[in-house]
């Protein structure tokens, strides 16, 4: 699996401002509800859902919010760039800039996981530092998903 299997450069957004964890969460799940063409109260109902079993920040600014829906067909993301990162409860206690949000089929868990691990390893060292440094969405997608950089 390879994330440009679920996520477009049209799905990068840049310089997303929220004050808070609940405020981005909501705002993220509802365009992505849009996009998938889902129920964006359902959506929202959902990653709020997960976040309640424990945060979904990953560590060094990264969070993977995510949840499964029975009515969708394949996987979904959206990647946001943060403004100013924001207090997410993550496991190291820093602010998170960068979260990737993954709206999943209602499949077998290790399908599941297989996406989860494809989004973390993504995210990981000298590309963190490209995503955060880069000036529009295809340089972030391009970041993201191995192509070279600018």
């Amino acid at each position: 699996m390879k994330i440009s299997d679920f996520l477009t450069p049209a799905h990068v957004l840049l310089d997303i401002r929220a004050s808070d964890k609940t405020r981005l969460l909501h705002q993220l799940s509802t365009q992505a509800a849009v996009e998938a063409g889902l129920d964006a109260g359902d959506v929202s109902a959902q990653i709020a859902k997960r976040e309640e079993l424990g945060s979904t920040g990953v560590g060094n600014g990264v969070a993977l919010p995510h949840a499964r829906l029975k009515e969708l067909k394949s996987p979904f993301a959206l990647l946001a760039r943060l403004h100013h990162g924001i207090d997410f409860v993550a496991i190291d206690d820093r602010l998170v800039d960068i979260v990737f949000l993954l709206l999943l089929p209602d499949a077998p868990k290790e399908a599941q996981l297989n996406t989860l691990a494809c989004a973390a390893r993504a995210l990981r060292g000298p590309v963190l530092e490209r995503v955060r440094g880069a000036n529009d969405r295809e340089a972030i997608f391009r970041a993201v998903t191995g192509g070279s950089p600018d």
